[in-house]
């Protein structure tokens, strides 16, 4: 297994600055030369590996693609050297060229841009994480022609603002990172993502290329169709899923006392870095109390700490040695640390998709990590009490948009709490109300704020959520995802051959 590759981060100028002294030869040679060229002289790398150089040579030639290759396998690079081959390219033109990365991960934007601004790249991010003042500046660098490539969430196109700034320029290629997040039938579907086809639409329909690191057989179709494209004209591209530095193991566990007990054998074994996963919160909390009675030093990491504390715990995990993190999956989306030694889920995940996602974190280094899934059977309840949460039913949807249609001066005035409250009175931990006030958004029946929410308009239930089979179909391959969880981790066979057959197709697909 060839380890992750290492950037030199040398400060240096703008690329366009270093690349303006090549000739008109080298101007005119292969795009794939040039490619070459600026991986070397920006990226500090000599060569490309695996399907990296086959990926980029699809796209300089204007043509689709779809990227599955493993967390830290190096995916980034497969849209980043073209981004800068297409800018140099065409720098004498009076088009602006742009490329344009979608990613729902605004931590993991700001590292990859830094990391890309240190190595003299002309990009930026735009996203909610700035104030206005900076939201306004980097609009006005974007009209006038500055960024090479740019970083964005699909919310920011609902901005008006920010397509006018982006209206004057030629955007050459699109990127389309996590995007399993477009399918509704893969592990972490969002919203937003699925307007991915209006966005290439309003793009002007550039050369386009998916990236994930998790996509079954019928998920990478979904995309492709999420995408407004045909299966004829994108090129899957799936370097597999080995990691054969990774010990993948599952302990049956009956209770707390016998987690903690296989967690602290786990941290016997390795002293550096670790991870470990919880589901819930509370459980989480409930562990944390153990460790402190204990006096282990560890960190904490879940999705309601306050902004700042969450940005100084992954700052700390990123810069300190032998970091100890016990987290819910909010942590880890975009943590780029090499020497992670080992990953425990002390608690079941929802899906194999979200667990080889997870365990995907350590060991990028390429040395031996350890990964351990506790599997205590009462943990299914949980999961199963999630898959109701995220499938809101045709009459839950109905009775939500006859509150915002009818009581929507009480909804404004008393705010989720109370309009919850109503929906499903003795379950206020049920998040139906959230997964549905985000597809209502998604399809346009309302618009306003969720957080907090201030509803401006509400317009009528589309036929896709009056449909109760087709919510139906989505409710039961969550189903089918967690059974194959289960199955994993009871399997007599070797996990690594059944997450190969799992995720290159040889089982049977989830959503068929």
């Amino acid at each position: 297994m060839a380890r992750s590759q290492t950037i030199t981060r040398i400060p240096q100028p703008s690329v366009l600055a270093q690349l303006g002294s090549i000739g008109d030869s080298q101007l005119n040679s292969p795009p794939i030369s040039q490619a070459h060229q600026i991986l070397k002289q920006v990226f500090g790398l000599s060569d490309f590996r695996g399907q990296q150089a086959e990926i980029i040579d699809r796209l300089l030639d204007g043509r689709h693609a779809m990227v599955i290759m493993p967390t830290g396998g190096g995916k980034s690079l497969c849209y980043q050297v073209p981004a800068l081959v297409l800018a140099n390219s065409l720098k004498t033109s009076n088009s602006l060229p742009i490329s344009i990365v979608l990613s729902p991960l605004i931590a993991l934007m700001k590292d990859q841009v830094d990391a890309l601004r240190q190595l003299g790249v002309d990009t930026t991010f735009i996203n909610s994480s700035l104030v206005k003042e900076q939201r306004e500046q980097r609009y006005r660098a974007l009209s006038e022609g500055q960024y090479e490539l740019l970083y964005v969430t699909p919310e920011r196109f609902r901005k008006p603002e920010f397509r006018q700034a982006l209206s004057n320029r030629r955007v050459v290629l699109l990127a389309v990172d996590e995007a399993h997040c477009i399918s509704q039938w893969g592990h972490d579907f969002r919203p937003d993502y699925t307007r991915v086809r209006e966005i290439r639409e309003l793009l002007g329909n550039p050369t386009t290329v998916a990236l994930t690191a998790t996509a079954t057989r019928s998920v990478q179709r979904d995309i492709i169709h999420q995408l407004g494209l045909s299966e004829e004209n994108v090129q899957v591209f799936h370097s597999g899923i080995e990691r054969p530095n990774l010990k993948i193991d599952v302990n049956e566990v009956w209770g707390d006392d016998d987690k903690l007990a296989h967690i602290h054998e786990v941290r016997q074994r390795h002293s550096g870095t670790g991870i470990v996963y919880f589901t819930l919160i509370k459980t989480l909390e409930r562990f944390s109390d153990y460790f402190e009675a204990e006096r282990i030093e560890h960190l904490v990491y879940h999705g309601e700490l306050p902004r700042e504390q969450r940005r100084r715990v992954q700052e700390r995990f990123l810069s300190e040695d032998n970091q100890l993190v016990l987290a819910t999956n909010a942590f880890g989306m975009g943590i780029d640390k090499s020497d992670i030694r080992f990953v425990v889920h002390a608690d079941l995940p929802g899906s194999l998709e979200s667990y080889y996602q997870e365990i995907g974190r350590a060991g990028r280094d390429g040395l031996p990590s350890e990964c351990l899934l506790l599997y205590d059977q009462s943990d299914l309840a949980t999961q199963m009490e999630f898959m109701q949460w995220s499938n809101p039913d045709v009459d839950f949807y109905a009775r939500l948009h006859d509150f915002l249609s009818h009581d929507l001066d009480s909804v404004q005035a008393f705010g989720m709490e109370w309009l919850r409250e109503r929906l499903h009175a003795k379950q206020k931990h049920d998040r139906r109300l959230e997964t549905a006030l985000g597809m209502l958004e998604r399809y346009g029946v309302i618009e306003g704020s969720l957080t907090p929410l201030r509803v401006d308009r509400v317009g009528p239930l589309p036929p896709e959520l009056r449909d109760s089979s087709a919510l139906s179909a989505k409710l039961q391959s969550d189903q089918r995802k967690l059974l194959s969880l289960v199955q994993f981790c009871r399997t007599p066979m070797d996990r690594q051959e059944f997450l190969r057959e799992y995720f290159l197709g040889t089982t049977t697909e989830v959503g068929e």
